[in-house]
């Protein structure tokens, strides 16, 4: 199997049937969860808005998935309670209510706390939003590290066996009658080629471009790209809870903690024609974003308080609905086998959630009719064989064991590797013995497992995608980085 796309969607293909016993190779023609997958707000949720889309299907998968993701990936995935405040003129108190009830009820709900209603007027929230704010909801969603996401489900795959690429282009597909030979260019533009049975094609915003390349003299257009922005303030306000704001344009806006120091706050549905490497957030998504969260946070903010921005485009399949706000959010498979169906298969996905990647894989491996049992559903992701309710006490006896690492950094390294902390710090007995000092909490040694386990080639690998240290460490550590990533046995 020829797995195109480093995304969400193909790398947790690449594990599926990695782990079945198949001859997986996955190719990206940039890093791993280089576009959309580490574009996301982030969130492993149900999408409470899309039950008024009567998307119930989709919603009651995702809630289900939310605890099984948990479960797998306690490190990367942590509960979140989230307040929805009620304000007069938008949605109804009851209607609020009923969908919550609704939200509580159709994943078979577990591990997470149910809907409660509180006071707004009262601390922690009476500072923080305005006024007239008085009542409203509480329920439960989970946060992601939506990146490390990604590359665990690529190391895994990896450890079954897959052979993971990154840096590859597949430039040109061509079918023949019982197989494909595709052409993949490495980074350096080199050549080469490879045989494969089937073909998945997850590039996400690229998907019809493969589509062009492998079956020619058909238009495709089944992608609808709708653009999402986020802005990243200094902490806006206390506590582990998010907020989730109603506009006026029925969207909804969300203010998350955010790394500790910050707040996360987005996201928009623009549509989105053109190139989607390398986007930026508009300054009328930004005017927009911060319109939103001032009509209920009582200290305005603007977009020039925003210390980062990022942005992405969701490759959504086109429905045809009339709003980019109101397409589903549900993925859908193209199957194609020729036109008497005994050609090697081409399988291309539209669309999808983050919450349902790891059911899209199941469903994408039963649509291609391919061997094995499912299996991922009660296996921990690399590092994830930790029980959901003891994080607190890992990180306790990893501080006392460490306790010459800052503890904060300890924090960081468990939220980020999990039981494979000890890659890192294992057998090091002191911050002499993790090499030189990039900055922060940041060392060598911590550079060295990203770029043997975890694919990372590139300072920006690091700092963005493998982490946020971008947003914590200064223009001379994150120098250092670099400089560490052009070191020639680094780049070889």
């Amino acid at each position: 199997m020829l797995i195109i796309g480093g995304g969400i969607n193909g790398t947790a293909i690449a594990r599926d049937a990695s782990g079945r016993g198949l001859n997986v190779l996955l190719c990206e023609k940039d890093d791993l969860a280089s576009h959309t997958s580490s574009s996301s707000t982030k969130l492993i949720h149900g999408g409470l808005r899309y039950l008024e889309h009567f998307e119930f299907r989709l919603v009651r998968e995702a809630l289900i998935e939310r605890e099984v993701l948990l479960r797998s990936a306690p490190h990367i995935i942590w509960p979140m309670r989230f307040v929805l405040p009620y304000d007069e003129g938008l949605r109804p108190a009851w209607m609020l209510r009923l969908g919550l009830f609704l939200y509580d009820s159709l994943g078979g709900r577990k591990e997470l706390p149910g809907t409660k209603t509180i006071k707004l007027n009262r601390a922690p929230h009476k500072d923080v939003l305005e006024a007239r704010l008085a009542k409203g909801f509480e329920y439960s969603d989970c946060w992601v590290e939506d990146s490390r996401l990604v590359v665990l489900n690529c190391m895994d795959a990896k450890e079954h066996g897959a052979d993971i690429k990154t840096r590859t282009e597949c430039t040109a597909l061509e079918r023949h009658s019982d197989y494909w030979t595709a052409t993949l260019a490495d980074r350096d533009g080199a050549p080469s080629q490879v045989l494969a049975r089937r073909v998945v094609n997850a590039a996400g915003p690229w998907v019809d471009t493969v589509l062009g390349r492998a079956i020619s003299g058909q238009a495709h257009e089944n992608l609808r790209l709708v653009k999402g922005s986020h802005l990243i303030f200094p902490k806006l306000f206390e506590g582990d809870h998010c907020y989730i704001f109603q506009n006026k344009d029925d969207r909804i806006i969300f203010a998350i903690p955010y790394e500790r120091e910050f707040t996360l706050v987005g996201t928009t549905d623009q549509g989105f024609e053109g190139d989607p490497t390398g986007i930026d957030i508009s300054p009328e998504e930004a005017r927009y974003i911060c319109d939103a969260a001032n009509e209920y946070l009582r200290v305005d903010i603007a977009p020039e308080d925003a210390v980062s921005s990022y942005a992405g485009v969701r490759p959504l399949y086109d429905d045809k609905a009339a709003s980019n706000s109101t397409v589903t959010r549900d993925y859908v498979f193209e199957l194609d086998e020729g036109e008497d169906g005994s050609k090697p298969a081409l399988l291309s996905i539209f669309g999808g959630k983050i919450t349902t990647y790891r059911k899209l894989a199941e469903h994408a491996i039963e649509k291609l009719a391919l061997p094995g049992s499912s299996w991922t559903a009660d296996r921990a992701l690399p590092g994830g064989d930790i029980p959901v309710a003891e994080f607190d006490q890992q990180l306790a006896q990893l501080q006392s064991r460490y306790h010459w690492f800052p503890p904060e950094g300890v924090r960081r390294l468990l939220r980020a590797y999990g039981t494979r902390i000890d890659y890192i710090l294992g057998e090091a007995n002191g911050l002499n013995d993790l090499g030189p000092h990039m900055g922060g909490d940041l060392y060598a040694r911590e550079l060295e497992y990203l770029a043997e386990h975890e694919f990372a080639l590139s300072a920006d690998d690091v700092l963005w995608r493998r982490s946020k240290l971008k947003l914590h460490l200064d223009e001379a550590a994150q120098q250092r980085v670099r400089d560490w990533f052009a070191k020639p046995a680094v780049a070889a």
